[in-house]
């Protein structure tokens, strides 16, 4: 890159998808990011335009330069966010939700080819270690596991005081041994446990390294 990004380029930096980087703005400006070397082309259609290392890299040094907000915000209105379980709701149309949990982990399979050594999509990359929760559950979303519903079935992500570890709840040993599976195919390490007061089972997930 031979400049910084004009203010409108940075609008549409700050502006990527928290999960993917995925980007959205005109034409000349996302040409203009791929040029600087901020953003590419994904391959395959519809062919949308993610942020590189470096354009994730610009947007890092803005928000570390911003007044820090809570741990693990909520998502602003037509945002992407994965569902981590016992969501006030549920989306409206279940097949446009669909296409974006599809796309979400097109996109982080992407980033994880760019991102770690070796081009390795089998593990998580740096941005799926820094966010645990979100990382964790748009996998599991990604297979096709309901996140918790009001009637209690479906998954639960939560964070745990374990570093590099999130729990994974269900109402049932077939659902916790089948997230299981997913997030190990996914390139997590999943055991299950149980909690000593409540004798609940669940599982504790943490990316793999190698």
């Amino acid at each position: 890159m031979t400049r910084p990004p004009t203010a409108a380029q940075r609008r549409v930096i700050d502006a990527a998808e928290p999960v993917t980087g995925r980007l959205r703005g005109t034409p000349a400006q996302l040409a203009a990011l791929v040029r600087h070397g901020l953003a590419f082309r994904h391959p395959r259609p519809p062919h949308d335009h993610f942020l590189t290392p470096a354009g994730h890299r610009v947007r890092e040094s803005a928000a570390e330069a911003a007044p820090r907000p809570a741990p693990e915000p909520a998502p602003e209105a037509g945002v992407f966010a994965a569902r981590v379980g016992g969501e006030d709701s549920a989306p409206a149309s279940a097949a446009a939700r669909l296409r974006e949990v599809r796309g979400a982990w097109q996109g982080l399979l992407e980033l994880r080819r760019m991102t770690n050594p070796g081009g390795a999509t089998d593990r998580p990359c740096g941005w799926e270690r820094a966010h645990l929760v979100r990382a964790a559950a748009l996998a599991l979303e990604a297979a096709g596991h309901p996140p918790e519903g009001p009637d209690g079935a479906g998954y639960r992500v939560r964070a745990t005081p374990q570093p590099e570890a999130v729990a994974v709840h269900g109402p049932d040993e077939p659902t916790l041994r089948a997230c299981a599976a997913t997030l190990e195919g996914a390139g997590w390490q999943a055991g299950e446990y149980t909690e000593p007061r409540t004798r609940e089972r669940y599982l504790l997930a943490s990316p793999r390294r190698a």
